[in-house]
């Protein structure tokens, strides 16, 4: 295998590859990149079992090969090297050579042959949408998924597919992130459902770009992969049933608050300073035109702020992680929130005031 590369032509895909490789490996060949050179275009893969990761380029080839090297330390010396450098690349007595300038590293190598590969993952469904789309979906629910909890298949988000619609939801058993976009989707009788892990969500919302340029879902039983152009994700699918969160979602509602998120979310910031810094409990009032918040912590300090709002009806007060609100106005880009309540005791939620293609559930906490 030999070819000659311009820095920046290598970087860019192999510092979107770089992101599923972990640090610590449970076999050797997971710690390096699968280097495939053949006439006209090179690949690079990456893989930690889960997550898989291929990026592909353009680049006239003088032998063709395939060889796995180290992985951060061919994106180090890459990284390391001065722009518009020239690599010479070549496959030498079982060792990889990289020449740019006066500078010469020679890296181990492990054969081809032991690295594993995801296999073909036979599309059951496929469709398409922009990537900004699907970027917003991931971003606007992924903070709401669980962490290394045992009920397994809440460490994912899910993506369900409906007729013209595709939604993500996402919940750890104390608050639910719910986002919709239109998609060019057909739906069987069932609504087709899948959970992908935690891990494959990361690396997706690092991949996605907030353009236009189409990203090609395919589910198949096991997987899901996702073409961008010049790259390839793939990721296992969690293998559990994911809640019916229809059930979380407030239904008899009669207490509805109009506030200014930027508003809201400064108080709540200035607030939370002198929460109990472990369980971060606020205590939110309610009546009529005014919301008060306070919080206090076992030292004795308290913190109280008061906003407008704009609300009507009887006085109410409920307790809250002020982390949880603030993750959910976070993810709302609009400038007006709504926040529906029953009563002290039930869930609350809040939705943007005009577009109500995300909602956010959160349960109460006992102050």
């Amino acid at each position: 295998m030999k070819f000659k590369i311009k820095r920046e032509t290598l970087l860019k895909p192999l510092q979107f590859v770089i992101g599923v490789v972990e640090r610590r490996q449970t076999l050797p060949v997971l710690s390096n990149l699968l280097v495939q050179a053949e006439n006209g275009r090179i690949s690079l893969t990456a893989t930690d079992l889960e997550v898989e990761l291929v990026a592909n380029f353009n680049l006239d080839v003088t032998d063709s090969g395939e060889v796995t090297i180290p992985a951060r330390k061919f994106l180090d010396i890459c990284r390391t090297l001065p722009d518009e450098s020239e690599l010479n690349v070549s496959f030498i007595n079982e060792r990889i050579q990289v020449k740019s300038g006066k500078s010469k590293f020679t890296l181990s190598t492990l054969p081809a042959a032991e690295f594993p590969l995801i296999d073909d993952i036979q599309v059951q469904k496929e469709f398409s949408l922009p990537q900004r789309e699907l970027k917003k979906l991931i971003e606007r629910t992924s903070f709401a998924m669980a962490q290394q909890d045992v009920r397994y298949y809440l460490n994912g988000l899910l993506l369900e597919i409906k007729e013209g619609q595709l939604r993500t939801v996402a919940t750890d058993g104390h608050r639910l992130a719910i986002c919709e976009v239109n998609a060019d989707t057909t739906a069987d009788d069932d609504n087709h459902q899948v959970i992908v892990p935690r891990k494959g969500i990361q690396e997706l919302a690092r991949l996605l770009e907030d353009s236009d340029e189409m990203a090609i879902v395919q589910l198949g039983s096991n997987h899901i992969r996702i073409q961008l152009p010049d790259l390839r994700f793939t990721s296992k699918l969690i293998d559990g049933k994911f809640p019916d969160y229809n059930k979380v979602l407030p239904k008899a509602a009669n207490k509805f608050v109009g506030a200014k998120r930027d508003t809201l979310k400064q108080a709540l910031i200035r607030t939370s300073i002198l929460s109990n810094e472990k369980y971060k409990g606020v205590r939110i009032s309610l009546e009529s035109k005014l919301l008060a918040i306070q919080a206090h912590n076992p030292e004795q300090e308290e913190a109280e702020e008061e906003i407008e709002v704009e609300y009507e009806g009887e006085s109410v007060e409920i307790g809250f992680n002020v982390n949880y609100i603030l993750d959910a106005l976070n993810a709302i880009p609009e400038d007006h929130i709504t926040i529906s309540l029953t009563d002290s005791n039930s869930s609350c939620l809040i939705e943007p005031a005009e577009a109500k293609d995300c909602r956010y559930v959160i349960m109460p906490m006992r102050l």
